[in-house]
C-alpha cells in the first residue's frame, strides 16, 4: 500500500490545521483509486521499474494540492495529475544533457561557431537587409523595426507610434512587401513600389 499524506505534510516541514482532514480525505477518496491508477501508469509508461515511483510522485502532488484546497471529485483530479506527470517526464527525456555524452564528436553536431565563409555571407546578408530597411518609407520602417525586429505586438506598436492598429497592420504589410521586393524582386519594381 502506498504512503499516506502524513509523509508529504511532514516532509514539507509544516502541519497545516487541516492535516487530519487531508489524511482522512486521502484514505477515503484517493487510496481506493490506487489499483486503477497503477493500471493507467503501467499502460502509459514503458519503463515498468519506474511505476511505483510515478505513483508516489502523483500522491505527493495530490497532497500538495490538497493542502491548498481538497479537490472534489478526487478521481479526475488524480488522473489529471498522473497524465501531466507523464507528459512532463516525456518532455524531460527528450532533452539530452551535454554531460551525458562523453564524446561530442560522436554526435556529429556542428560546432557553435560558423565557418569563416558562412560568417562573411551572414554579414553580407545583414548589410543587405539593413540597407533595404533604410530604403523603406519612415513610418513603414518604424513599424517593421518595432514589429519584426523588436517583437512588439500590433497594439504596442500602435501605442508607441500613436496610430491605430489597422494603420500599423497596413504599414507592416506595405513594409514587408517592399522588403521582399527589394531583397528578392526585380530592382525596377522595388524602386517603383516605394
Amino acid at each position: 500500500m502506498a504512503e499516506t499524506p502524513e509523509n508529504c505534510l511532514e516532509g514539507a516541514g509544516r502541519r497545516s490545521p487541516g492535516a487530519a482532514e487531508i489524511r482522512t480525505w486521502f484514505v477515503r477518496e484517493v487510496l481506493p483509486l490506487e489499483a486503477a491508477l497503477m493500471r493507467y501508469l503501467q499502460h502509459s509508461w514503458r519503463n515498468k521499474s519506474e511505476i511505483a515511483d510515478l505513483r508516489q510522485d502523483v500522491y505527493v502532488r495530490v497532497c500538495e494540492a490538497a493542502q491548498k484546497q481538497i479537490p472534489d471529485p478526487a478521481e479526475p483530479f488524480v488522473f489529471t495529475i498522473a497524465r501531466n506527470l507523464l507528459i512532463n517526464r516525456v518532455r524531460r527525456e527528450r532533452i539530452v544533457l551535454i554531460e551525458t555524452v562523453a564524446d561530442l564528436d560522436a554526435l556529429e553536431v556542428a560546432a557553435d561557431s560558423p565557418s569563416p565563409d558562412r560568417s562573411v555571407i551572414a554579414r553580407d546578408e545583414l548589410r543587405r537587409l539593413q540597407s533595404a530597411i533604410h530604403r523603406l518609407p519612415p513610418r513603414c520602417r518604424e513599424a517593421v523595426v518595432l514589429g519584426r525586429i523588436e517583437g512588439l505586438s500590433g497594439h504596442e506598436i500602435a501605442i508607441r507610434m500613436g496610430i491605430s492598429e489597422a494603420t500599423v497592420s497596413k504599414h507592416l504589410a506595405v513594409g514587408m512587401y517592399a522588403l521582399a521586393n527589394i531583397l528578392y524582386g526585380e530592382p525596377s519594381k522595388a524602386g517603383a513600389r516605394l
